[in-house]
């Protein structure tokens, strides 16, 4: 097929790329032999002391491997064997990281969990992945215990944020964190198990487990294009040459020398694949922040740590650039930016820049393809609203939506955007039907986006996957929403959409609502129940009543219509203001 960017390729960057045939555990063994004495992780907690003190915790390569030896030993002593599913629910913390590789060296799954989850959505995804075992922050374990016996869970290991921590550090957030309003004491009871426990019981002496690279690593779940969440199977070779693919296109990597700004949550699988993985597989030192909320944070930390490697989502990007107190920090050591989840406005992508002397490029990718498939180059070309360029060894092309015929790099032509590359996934757990819709018979992709591609083969995406909602860079599907709108008794109809952000480049989740005859809800009495039943950024923020939706003439609602509505308005609104 016509591959026309490969001529943008920077130099370096070759077509084609070996891929060795080894599990996750591998990146980490060989970063621990090459590099045992450099920082893998640089937890930062917060800084005191007129900030020349961190409150935190770093793991050298050495160290971190021989706790990964010990929880992997724990964890089989315990029950879990290879293709067993674990469960993850954990903020960013060095726990994650322990855990997951615990897991890939007994050729366990994990399963990612959004720790915002409520206790509802949190039994769906234990009840679909089969998962017996769970490691979860001590705060999460009451929504855990509302539904614990609905689920297969049969082991829980609770983590404490001080679990990895050195003295004082240990000492004082420990002393501080037992005395907040919101701690939960977890007491001892048949398996239940403690993080810091099971460290400190079991040696570095796991078990020789026989592990292929075509085995499943991770069940990511996502909403795909319909229907409820289901879990990619994403297998060791899939994530590995996803990494080897992003080290290949950092032309300027310095292994051993960079250090990761992970502000996005590893529970995502960008945070996973880019800040964790590749992280790893280049010896970086990881400067791990468990809430990068406000923006603030992001800036100090860099400031502080001197971070090279910043990937992000657009929000986070935005808010630097328009921080009225920029110019008090220092953000030169960043080198590059990868943007990713929303469309990056050129003119965002020069002002930071300007501001940091750093690349900040916007890429692609889905769950399904673990995640990247496309990037601009690093300081090659780069087009105004393009995601890039395909990566080495991804083939991609537009097709119509009707007939799926391939159709031409016109720069005008849209069609669905489809994808084959190494990188992407086995299927769906448990779902052969959506799996043979998702992926063909040739094993292309389909994405479910909307694209188009010019001449010189740099991609554009039109419109997102049907319906799905991107709320500062997490996955909404417009069901679950709706789902627990239909649940409160004043309603009679509602639908969620998402609403194109003024500022952030994203979207706003909006619900409008036809309530139920002679009932007259508020938008607050809306919002708290909402809240009672889903994660944070799920909750509506914005909530409009109506007495009828437009809908088709079979009764379908109109979900786009009032997205142009609500862009109607703003493009009103702004007119008026000029």
């Amino acid at each position: 097929m016509d591959k026309p960017w490969f001529k943008f390729y920077e130099e370096g960057v070759a077509e084609n790329l070996s891929y060795p045939d080894i599990n996750l555990d591998a990146l980490l063994v060989d970063a621990a032999r090459k590099h045992p004495d450099n920082t893998a992780t640089n937890f930062v907690l917060k800084y005191i002391l007129g900030e020349r003190f961190t409150i935190g915790g770093k793991l050298t390569y050495r160290k971190l491997n021989d706790l990964v030896n010990r929880f992997a030993t724990a964890l089989y002593q315990i029950g879990v064997r290879k293709g067993d599913r674990v469960g993850l629910m954990l903020p960013n913390t060095p726990h994650f990281i322990i855990t997951f590789f615990a897991a890939m060296r007994l050729g366990a799954i994990i399963v990612n969990i959004n720790p915002t989850y409520t206790s509802r959505e949190l039994k769906y995804q234990l009840e679909d992945s089969g998962a017996e075992t769970i490691v979860l922050l001590n705060l999460f374990w009451p929504r855990l215990r509302e539904v614990q016996t609905e689920t297969p869970i049969k082991r829980v290991v609770v983590a404490h944020v001080f679990d990895t921590l050195s003295f004082p550090s240990k000492f004082l957030v420990r002393s501080s964190q037992r005395k907040e309003k919101d701690w939960v004491d977890v007491q001892p009871e048949h398996d239940i198990f403690f993080f810091q426990h099971l460290l400190e019981k079991y040696g570095p002496m796991p078990p020789k487990v026989d592990i292929k690279s075509d085995d499943v690593a991770l069940f990511q779940y996502t909403g795909g294009t319909t229907g409820r969440p289901k879990a990619a199977m994403l297998t060791h070779r899939n994530l590995v040459a996803n990494v080897i693919q992003v080290d290949e296109w950092l032309v300027d990597s310095k292994p051993g020398q960079e250090k990761m700004m992970a502000a996005i949550p590893f529970f995502h699988v960008y945070g996973m694949t880019v800040c964790m993985l590749y992280a790893i597989h280049v010896g970086s030192e990881i400067v791990i922040v468990p809430n990068p909320r406000p923006i603030d944070n992001v800036m100090n930390i860099i400031q502080k740590e001197r971070c090279s490697l910043f990937p992000g989502v657009p929000a986070m990007y935005i808010s630097i650039v328009n921080h009225p107190n920029i110019q008090d920090y220092d953000l030169k050591s960043v080198r590059v930016c990868i943007s990713g989840s929303a469309p990056l406005p050129m003119e965002v992508q020069e002002r930071f820049g300007r501001l940091t002397g750093g690349r900040l490029i916007e890429g692609y990718g889905l769950t399904e393809a673990a995640p990247v498939t496309h990037c601009n180059t690093v300081y090659g070309v780069r087009k105004s609203g393009s995601v890039g360029i395909p990566f080495p060894d991804v083939e991609a092309k537009i097709v119509d939506m009707e007939t799926g015929a391939d159709l031409p790099f016109d720069g005008e032509s849209q069609g669905e955007l489809i994808v084959r590359a190494p990188q992407v996934m086995r299927g769906y757990w448990n779902q052969p039907e959506e799996t043979a819709s998702t992926i063909d018979t040739d094993g292309w992709l389909h994405t479910g986006d909307i694209c188009k591609v010019d001449a010189d083969g740099f991609f554009y995406i039109v419109d997102r996957k049907k319906d799905m909602i991107n709320a500062s860079g997490l996955k909404v599907l417009p069901r679950d929403v709706e789902e627990v709108l239909f649940m409160h008794p004043k309603v009679l109809e509602a639908v969620v959409v998402g609403i194109p952000h003024p500022e952030r480049g994203d979207d706003t989740v909006k619900a409008y609502i036809v309530p139920k005859s002679g009932e007259q809800p508020a938008v607050e009495e809306i919002k708290e129940f909402c809240k009672l039943h889903l994660a944070p950024y799920k909750v509506p923020r914005q909530v409009e009543f109506r007495s009828e939706l437009p809908k088709t003439l079979v009764g379908k609602v109109l979900r786009r219509a009032l997205v142009e509505e609500e862009k109607a308005k703003m493009a009103a609104e702004r007119a008026a203001v000029g």
